[in-house]
């Protein structure tokens, strides 16, 4: 059985064809999930002409400059990890069914918990292509069908990519829906979707995120912005310091866990803010700092800091630079400015990595290591729904075992109460 492609039908219809494939979805084996799955990763690198085409088409007609612009484009190497994430996906174990829990009571009662799927997911998204490509199959592999909304600037490359999993033999109808993206209206309607749709997850900038969150009337997993941090402690190796400042800041800017600001413990701030503004400045990374860094990179093009701006996410080439105390007045920095996503200590003091590790409340926190790792893909996890910064039912970038709910299966032999 082929999904047909559902590109004109309503809103509507496509969440009632999503809320019954749900059903089916929850019945398919592993065996049949993974074969499924093999398919559309050999269907995405076989088309991938295709898909740079329809994705060269959204490039050329998007408007968008700098993180953005980044965050759409597909290359043939974007596409062929694209298609290894399906295929890292397809070799995890299957939540599904997996016993939680079970007992037998005095009474005789056996209970067991057991992982089910959620039902239907929807996803509200931004220029990542990827995105689509990534959640379908993670709620394939779960059992969940899947509504996609994504950002007008990808519609090319998203229909592309959804019509090419629709098409692969054994997936049901209404597995795998896209939104229209020209308008707001289905944004609206997405989010008020209660009994079609099970979760919403938002994922995009702070307005984006926001907006569902106030409006949705279903539940909602949220996705956080990245404003990630790194304190370079008084012991910490410098040469190392270096590498994962410079790493965390220019690997890929346009993402959120890339770092935005750094913290230098004033014990080596008069060597190392100097030293770092250079390296970023040669790096092509524009550099702010609050008044005790720019007194010690005279000289430097450091511009300032605003009081608003250590709460920023910059999502390109700019960082900026705070001189702290100690330990302590590093971490209150963080708990105050940051957004909760990621944030790392370089330091060779374990006592002082470990207060690090168990003050800083973020979803992800780091020691020695840079902020660019808070990936599913780099946790092990083969993709992500997402990266969330909220503490219920999941934190940090979540996948597989997140999309599942629990029920319990009691078995009796004629117990009342």
């Amino acid at each position: 059985m082929v999904a047909t492609v559902t590109t004109g039908a309503s809103t509507q219809d496509k969440l009632l064809r999503a809320r019954a494939a749900a059903s089916a979805l929850a019945l398919l084996s592993t065996e049949a999930k993974n074969s499924i799955l093999a398919a559309m990763a050999n269907a995405i690198e076989a088309r991938e002409n295709e898909i740079l085409s329809a994705n060269h088409q959204d490039m050329e007609n998007s408007g968008l400059e700098g993180a953005m612009r980044d965050r759409l484009l597909l290359t043939g190497v974007r596409v062929r990890e694209i298609a290894r994430a399906v295929r890292e996906v397809a070799a995890l174990p299957d939540p599904i069914g997996e016993t939680l829990a079970q007992w037998t009571k005095s009474n005789g009662l056996q209970i067991r918990k057991v992982r089910v799927p959620l039902g239907v997911l929807g996803i509200i998204y931004e220029s990542r292509p990827n995105v689509t490509v990534d959640t379908a199959v993670l709620a394939l592999k779960t059992g969940n069908a899947i509504v996609l909304r994504g950002g007008k600037e990808a519609a090319q490359s998203n229909q592309c990519l959804v019509d090419i999993m629709n098409s692969i033999p054994g997936i049901p109808p209404g597995a795998i829906e896209l939104l229209d993206s020209s308008s707001r209206q289905s944004v609206h309607e997405l989010v008020k979707a209660r009994g079609l749709v099970d979760v919403i997850i938002p994922r995009g900038g702070a307005g984006l995120i926001k907006f569902v969150t106030e409006n949705s009337s279903v539940p909602v997993i949220e996705t956080g912005a990245g404003n990630c941090h790194i304190f370079v402690d008084e012991s910490a190796d410098l040469d190392m310091a270096d590498r994962i400042v410079i790493n965390a800041k220019t690997q890929r800017p346009s993402v959120c866990n890339a770092a935005e600001k750094l913290l230098v413990h004033a014990a080596i701030a008069a060597e190392y803010v100097p030293r770092i503004t250079k390296k970023l400045i040669e790096a092509g990374v524009e550099v702010r700092g609050d008044g005790r860094a720019r007194s010690l990179a005279a000289g430097l093009a450091v511009g300032f800091a605003t009081e608003q701006e250590w709460y920023e996410e910059y999502l390109r080439l700019c960082m900026a630079i705070a001189v702290v105390a100690n330990v302590d007045e590093a971490i209150a920095h963080i708990n105050r400015y940051s957004t909760k996503h990621s944030d790392t200590i370089v330091t060779g003091d374990e006592s002082r990595a470990r207060k690090f590790l168990r003050e800083v409340d973020s979803a992800a926190v780091y020691w020695n290591a840079s902020t660019r790792f808070t990936d599913g893909g780099e946790f092990g996890f083969g993709a992500e729904m997402g990266i969330s910064t909220q503490k219920l039912h999941c934190r940090g970038p979540f996948a597989l075992a997140e999309l599942t709910s629990s029920k319990y299966e009691v078995i009796g032999t004629g117990q009342i109460r």
